[in-house]
């Protein structure tokens, strides 16, 4: 017996359920995974509200670490006992246990432990190719950072710092400013107190950033278009703030021939070679100490509609674990 959490409709928190299943054994193709630590994202809040809209009812969770307890038929290169790591995109993780795709798992290194990998699958694999395939940054650049203690945020600040950016964070609170500055930002703002783009342009002699990476979406939108230099890069991967619409691209040429990348996850990690490149570089970065895994805080899995309310209040901080 798997206990797993659906959804029926789409809104807020309350929605999320949990249900008793029985499952059936792997089907071709498949493992069956026992979870032993669960990451929390901001896109699971995405599909319960109906942001991204799901066929109904609908399971949540894209993230899990575990073990593999059964292996359907033509399943190569796993064993039953492997401790393994998914991050979508099947979703399901919200469970005690599932079948899901072997190609979307991934095994785990022994130096990396269950709740560490459970808070950087995710969000590290979308660092990885957020700084290094899609925005290519190069030493020596500078670049903005939004939501710089987040759970994305302080992963990209470190991995900035690491090939050789100046970066620039913004955060919310005087805590998160010094979060932000342990995980290596050279200068911190705290947006409800400044004009963060006046100081950006300060901060670059009247420049501005060659990119801005934007996990906030429509609330910080009118500032990355202010803050990115002439041919600069925006990078807007997140709707924290509300998704960003209506975009007249007479607007990328008033403020300096900007360029817009709108970048998903699985366009990047499409193939299994991806996935395990991807996820080589982000362990590499782990053992180096450029990012760590700052685990602000954890939640019983079943209290997991707790963990969404405190998420999208700001009341977190770094990654959510969520434990079976």
């Amino acid at each position: 017996m798997a206990r797993i959490a659906q959804i029926t409709r789409t809104g807020g928190p309350e929605v999320i359920e949990w249900v008793d299943i029985d499952l059936s054994p792997p089907g071709p193709g498949e493992v069956r995974m026992r979870n032993t630590a669960v990451g929390l994202n901001y896109i699971d809040t995405y599909h319960r509200s109906g942001l991204y809209p799901l066929e109904l009812p609908a399971r949540l969770g894209g993230e899990a670490v575990g073990v593999i307890e059964a292996l359907g038929e033509g399943v190569a290169g796993f064993a039953i006992g492997d401790r393994v790591g998914t991050f979508g995109p099947a979703r399901g993780a919200y469970s005690t246990e599932r079948n899901l795709p072997a190609d979307q798992v991934v095994k785990l290194p022994d130096t990396v432990d269950d709740r560490t990998a459970a808070a950087l699958l995710l969000k590290g694999g979308t660092t990885e190719f957020l700084v290094e395939r899609c925005a290519r940054v190069e030493s020596g650049q500078t670049v903005l950072v939004h939501a710089a203690a987040g759970g994305v945020g302080h992963l990209l600040v470190g991995w900035l710092k690491a090939v050789g950016a100046t970066v620039i964070g913004t955060v919310s609170t005087e805590e998160k400013a010094a979060q932000a500055r342990a995980a290596g930002a050279d200068h911190v703002l705290l947006y409800k107190q400044v004009d963060v783009a006046k100081e950006v342009r300060a901060l670059t002699g009247g420049k501005g950033v060659a990119v801005v990476f934007d996990g906030v979406g429509k609330a910080t939108w009118e500032v990355s278009l202010a803050s990115t230099a002439r041919r600069g890069l925006i990078v807007s991967f997140g709707n924290a703030g509300g998704a960003v619409d209506g975009v007249n691209l007479g607007i990328l040429a008033r403020h300096g021939s900007l360029f817009v990348s709108r970048p998903t996850m699985f366009d990047y990690y499409a193939t299994a070679e991806e996935r395990k490149a991807g996820l080589d570089r982000v362990f590499e970065m782990l053992a180096r100490g450029a990012i760590t895994a700052e685990i602000g805080q954890t939640f019983a899995l079943e209290d997991v509609a707790a963990a969404h309310r405190a998420l999208e209040a700001g009341e977190t901080r770094g990654a959510t674990v969520l434990l079976p």
